[in-house]
């Protein structure tokens, strides 16, 4: 899934900004535990839209070419 790609690779470039000292290590919790709320939001906002049935008025080619 792309949203985990995401959240892996942002969390990857995180770890190396540590080790590359271009991030305080005090940070670094902070980041992570940021990081990890988002993927909870995301996983929540993809999960609800999973469960949405989508209108015909809503669909972007519906209203294109109404």
């Amino acid at each position: 899934m792309t949203k985990n790609g995401s959240v892996c690779e942002l969390e990857t470039q995180i770890l190396i900004a540590g080790d590359l000292d271009l991030i305080e290590k005090c940070e670094l919790g902070t980041l992570k535990k940021d990081l990890s709320e988002i993927e909870r939001m995301l996983k929540a906002l993809i999960k609800s839209l999973k469960n949405k049935p989508l209108a015909q008025t809503d669909h972007p080619y519906y209203i294109v070419n109404k």
